[in-house]
């Protein structure tokens, strides 16, 4: 009978403590206690956000899921460039930059190397291999299997396991996105596991602000906002992009300019503007040809809004028009603007 008590006393202490370890999992994992397995949102979550982000080299590439490997040689725009470092992408930008309006064309030289989201390297051989990595990428990024590069996660983090076999638990200390991401890659169907939250992560295009995340729930949400944060910022570029095609394409003249509720534009009703796809724009008096032109340059660059900086030299009127503006609306025959420091300060330009 002694015994007896003794193996029931036991067994309940056990039984105490394995609902102990299993209530600690349950208890920071939030309202979904044990459904973290390696199909759930929160892995996938981890998973994607731990990715290899290759997005800082996409004017090079153009593929998100990859960056290229240096050495790396390419014919951009009839001029041939080898870079060695990220020192040498300001020399393809200032290429790509140089005109506006032109289609830029990127050739590389195969072989060539890349990294790709999980982190492997591989040696890419001709321009058929490469173009199948582009599609995969595309493909990746339509069914939303794609890094999540909008939040960073600030390590190390603590995940707390739960194996369904041995009933027993566990926890491992992750150092780094590539850690993270093998972890999570190769976290067995036989497992549960819970975040020991809070964690702090960062996110980019958001002036790089510090977040706090306290649960599964917390990290879906932040990962919904920065995602549609980053659509619209893609939607903003698109549309930067179409309106520098239209200021090149087109000239312009002065059809409002309102300043502390005053309207001048007739002080500029003699005058087309004209935008280069160089990043320079020129005023010119059509009515009095004696007069001599305004030169200016101008820059269109995008947030989550669409901007048109405006720089004006040697003439008082025209200087009056430099500003950074907003882009609140355009069209191939409108574009209106407000100032980014006062509101109440407007500008529409109308193509001729």
């Amino acid at each position: 009978m002694k015994n007896l008590k003794f193996l029931t006393t036991l067994l309940f202490i056990s039984i105490l403590s394995l609902t102990s370890c299993q209530d600690e999992i349950d208890n920071e994992n939030g309202q979904n206690p044990n459904t973290n397995s390696a199909q759930s949102p929160t892995a996938n979550n981890l998973e994607r956000s731990s990715m290899y982000d290759g997005s800082f080299d996409d004017f090079l590439d153009g593929a998100s899921c990859s960056s290229i490997l240096f050495p790396v040689t390419a014919t951009i725009n009839n001029t041939d460039v080898t870079l060695i470092s990220q020192a040498d992408y300001a020399l393809v930008l200032s290429i790509l930059g140089e005109f506006t309006n032109d289609d830029d064309n990127i050739q590389f030289q195969f072989p060539l190397s890349v990294k790709l989201s999980n982190y492997t390297e591989v040696e890419v051989a001709n321009q058929t291999e490469y173009d199948a990595l582009i599609n995969a990428c595309s493909q990746a990024e339509n069914t939303g299997e794609d890094a999540i590069n909008c939040l960073n996660i600030d390590f190390p983090i603590t995940i707390l396991t739960y194996s369904l076999n041995f009933e027993q638990t566990g926890s491992v200390v992750i150092e780094s996105e590539q850690q993270l991401y093998a972890y999570m890659n190769s976290f067995g169907n036989d497992e549960l596991f819970a975040v020991n939250y809070p964690i702090t992560a960062n996110l980019n295009g958001q002036s790089n602000t510090v977040i706090e995340i306290t649960s599964d729930m917390d990290l879906q949400a932040h990962i919904t906002d920065c995602l549609a944060n980053d659509d619209a910022m893609d939607e903003a570029e698109e549309n930067a992009q179409n309106l520098e095609n239209i200021l090149v394409e087109g000239a312009f003249k002065v059809e409002s300019f309102i300043n502390t509720g005053v309207n001048t534009a007739n002080d500029y009703a003699d005058y087309t503007i004209d935008f280069a796809n160089d990043l320079s724009c020129l005023a010119q008096n059509t009515v009095n040809t004696t007069i001599n032109d305004v030169e200016g340059t101008y820059e269109v660059a995008s947030e989550l809004e669409v901007y048109l900086t405006l720089t004006f030299s040697g003439n008082a009127t025209f200087e009056l028009l430099n500003n950074t503006w907003e882009v609140t609306s355009y069209s191939n025959s409108s574009i209106s603007l407000q100032s980014t420091t006062n509101a109440a300060i407007t500008l529409v330009l109308t193509q001729i």
